[in-house]
């Protein structure tokens, strides 16, 4: 027989975690406030998440690990990065990518990557409430999906 586990994304018990960057607030803010709605609507109480807000997309890794150690089963990074005139850009994804991954691998919970990475700001603007929806939301029912579907595995 083959154990099938699927998420149905409940909130309830869970302690989360999210990693905001300053750089770009018109947009990280909005990606925030989208994924705080969906914790909610999830059954996650307000006394049981915490916001971090760190510089730049660059610090979410180190962030989240620290939500981590500090106890949260669901952690959520929110970053946009732009394409600018320069190779910043792609360094600054790649850290990210890669610290991200590392963190996810170390510790076993995975996090919810919610970084934008756009030509230019309208494209993040969509992604953040706007035509494309919100990314922070999306971001945060990966998380919650994967933290249940951890404690589900743990049961079977």
């Amino acid at each position: 027989m083959v154990n099938v586990l699927t998420s149905n994304c409940p909130g309830a018990g869970r302690k989360v975690g999210i990693a905001v960057a300053r750089f770009n607030e018109i947009v990280t803010e909005r990606m925030l406030e989208g994924a705080l709605a969906t914790v909610r609507e999830q059954g996650v109480p307000d006394d049981r998440v915490t916001v971090l807000w760190v510089p730049g997309a660059f610090e979410l890794p180190t962030a989240c690990r620290w939500l981590i150690d500090r106890g949260c089963d669901a952690v959520v990074m929110l970053g946009a990065v732009i394409k600018g005139g320069t190779d910043h850009y792609e360094y600054v994804c790649a850290g990210v990518t890669e610290g991200t991954m590392k963190v996810q691998l170390e510790t076993g919970v995975s996090i919810g990557f919610g970084v934008l990475t756009c030509a230019e700001m309208s494209q993040a603007l969509a992604r953040a409430g706007g035509e494309h929806g919100n990314k922070g939301s999306d971001a945060a029912m990966a998380a919650l999906a994967m933290a249940d579907l951890k404690t589900q595995l743990a049961l079977a």
